[in-house]
This record gives structure tokens, sequence and C-alpha cells, in this order.
């Protein structure tokens, strides 16, 4: 496996961090087109970076201090999206954006979209993108208390999906910890509808066309779902609401633009590969595989990048309590788009994740994971030039 690492000394002074960076690595009979005139290639990364406002001593007993402070950690994030050296980049539990990471993104080339979550949270979601690689076409924002029933004289769910295609961010008080019963949204009858489906998730989606010949557009959504495994329910409601939105956006693009766009979904599901929310997404069904509940039609039938290639990976979050695959990149298996290469990650008795993350090699709990997609249509898939 190969393996890059960087060294930068801490605020702290007392040692130095090793951070590691895994390389991407060519997937048996990928890359065939290079040489084509229409081929295009372009590397993505979704990364849940853990937002500052989460890096609690009583969270992350086992983190060395150094490691959960905001000037180590910046450094460090930037560090890393500077060397994976992406053109697209899917981040949850963003926050600081506007304070840090758009300005240090944009000296690295990059511009970038951002959804803060609902409510009085802190972090959201976003996306950069290489300017000199895309162009920003369209976006639309998914705010997962849609599914919440409204209440007389709230603007309903279809009334928000029609307001203008702007960034809808609410800028409130820092979360108060994570813990369920300091948490407001945990107030009230959790049998209510209104009460357990409002958990101020967000999503985002944009669509892009690159800025070379021919000029194909692709879609990209960023999510970061409710984390509790004891509201699996509400985790597949919005699964469901995502992909019905994301069909709907993939609808209007190629309406709008004339075109064929790719599509590629990615983020924080807070679902391992056997829930739910990831079967759901896969194939429709929401149950075991043994399952004789007929399969739902799936709006927009996705692939995962990992799974087709060799396999979930065997984490990508990792601290004492909690080691599994909540990450992934799933992505609209049409003829013209193939993962070509894939970023690797750490095995399971890896040195680098002993003892939990984050520590000096890794500044999230959560680890990076990255394809490099390639592209090779007709004319049809073609964006107008008139564009």
């Amino acid at each position: 496996m190969s393996v890059s690492s960087s060294t930068s000394t801490s605020t702290g002074g007392s040692r130095q961090s090793a951070q590691i960076i895994r390389e991407f690595a060519k997937l048996e009979g990928g890359g065939n087109a290079r040489g084509q005139a229409d081929a295009i290639r372009f590397r993505l990364v979704s990364y849940n970076i853990l937002a500052q406002v989460y890096t609690k001593d009583h969270f992350f007993p086992h983190s060395p201090p150094p490691c959960l402070r905001w000037n180590d950690r910046s450094r460090e994030i930037l560090n890393l999206l500077k060397n994976l050296g992406s053109d697209f980049y899917s981040l949850q539990e963003l926050d600081e954006f506007d304070s840090f990471y758009k300005k240090k993104m944009e000296g690295l080339g990059y511009s970038g979209i951002y959804i803060q979550r609902s409510g009085q949270k802190r972090d959201g979601c976003g996306i950069f993108y290489k300017k000199n690689r895309a162009e920003l076409l369209l976006e639309e924002m998914v705010e997962y208390n849609d599914l919440v029933p409204p209440v007389h004289g709230e603007a309903s769910s279809s009334d928000k999906r029609n307001a203008p295609l702007t960034n809808r961010n609410n800028r409130g008080d820092p979360k108060q910890g994570l813990s369920v019963t300091s948490s407001p949204q945990h107030h009230g009858d959790p049998n209510d509808p209104r009460v357990r489906f409002k958990k101020d998730c967000v999503g985002i989606m944009a669509a892009f066309k690159f800025k070379h010949p021919p000029h194909h557009v692709v879609i990209l959504a960023n999510t970061h779902l409710y984390w509790d495994p004891k509201l699996a329910d509400v985790k597949l409601a919005q699964a469901k609401y995502l992909l019905a939105r994301l069909a709907q956006f993939k609808t209007l693009v190629t309406d709008r633009f004339k075109c064929t766009p790719s599509v590629i979904l990615c983020g924080d599901f807070n679902s391992t590969p056997g829930d739910e929310v990831y079967q759901y997404i896969i194939s429709g069904n929401t149950l075991s595989a043994s399952s004789d509940r007929p399969l739902e039609e799936l709006p927009l039938p996705l692939c995962s990048v990992y799974a087709s290639a060799r396999g979930e990976p065997p984490f990508t979050t990792c601290t004492p309590k909690f080691k599994n695959t909540l990450d992934y990149i799933f992505f609209f298996p049409s003829d013209g788009l193939m993962p070509v290469s894939i970023l690797q990650l750490a095995e399971l008795d890896s040195p680098d994740v002993a003892g939990g993350l984050p520590n000096y090699s890794h500044p999230s709990d959560h680890l990076p994971i990255g394809a490099e997609f390639e592209i090779t249509k007709g004319k049809n898939a073609q964006i107008r030039k008139s564009i």
C-alpha cells in the first residue's frame, strides 16, 4: 500500500505530526480511454472533517490535546486537502466556512458552495471545485426538516423547493454538545413526527460543466444524514427524500442545459453497509437480502464505488468505542462514467489509526475517501456550446 507522509510542527511545540496521506490505487481495467479526445478524467474526495465546534475533550479523551486545537487541526486539514490534489471536495461537518476555508481554498485554486445546518447548528455540507477545471451551473439545497409535517402558516416542502436556488444558510448560536439530553431536537414526544424528524440535517446538490472539451456536465451531491441508530426510520426517510430530490434535480439539469449529466452522490450516511439506508440506496430494499418484501422502485439507482471495485473498506471512522464504515461515494452506472482508481484507506491493523482518531496522523475522526472517474461519452452527452 502506497502511503506518503507530511511532517509539520504542532503549535504546542512538544512533538511533530506525521500526517498520513494515502494514494490513489488504479483499478483493474480502469483508464483505458485516457488517450481518447473526448475522455474526461477527474478526482473526487469526500471527507467528514470533524467540525471544530464538536472537538471537546470529553468527546475525544483518547486524542492528544494538540490534535483537537483549531490552529493545529485547520492547518492539518488544509494540508491534507492540498496534497490529495482532488478536483472536487465534498466536505461534511464543515464549519468556519466564511472565516477560514473559503479564503484558504480560494488560495489553492478552488471555489466553494455551502449550506449550514438548520436551527442553531454551526456546521454543514460544502463542495469545493477547481476553478480552472469546472464551472458551476446550478445548485440546490436539501433541508431534511422538510420532512417535518407543517403546522398552520408554515411554508410547505414544495414551496421551499420552488424557491430560488440559493444558499439558504441559518446563522445561529453554537451547538451545545452532542449528548442526546442537551440537544433541543430531543425535547418533546419522540413519537411526534414534528419532533422525530426535525434533526436539522442538510445536503447540497450542484451541476458542474467541465471547461475543456467535450464540456460534459456532472451532478455532485453531498450530504450528512442523522447519526442516532435508534432512529433508523428517520435516516431512511432522509435517504429516500434525498434520492427523490436528486432525481428531480437531474431532470431539471437535463432539460435546462440539454445534456445527459453524470451523477455522483457522496457523504457521511451514518449507516453501515448492512443498514437499511445503504441497502435502499443500492437496491431499493430496506430489509435483509432474504426478505420477501418487494423492492421499491428507486428514483435513481446507484452503485457504491468501493463496493463495485474491491469491497467497502473495513472502516471510515475510528474511535476506541466505534470503528466501522459510514462514508460512501455512490454513482449512477451509466455507460460513460466509470471509476478508474480509488483512494486507499487504513487497514484494521494500521499503526496510524491505533488508539482512535483524531491523532497526529489524521485530523478528523473520519478518513477521507476518494475516487478518480473517467467519462467517455458521445455527442449526446455533450453540453451545448451555447451555455
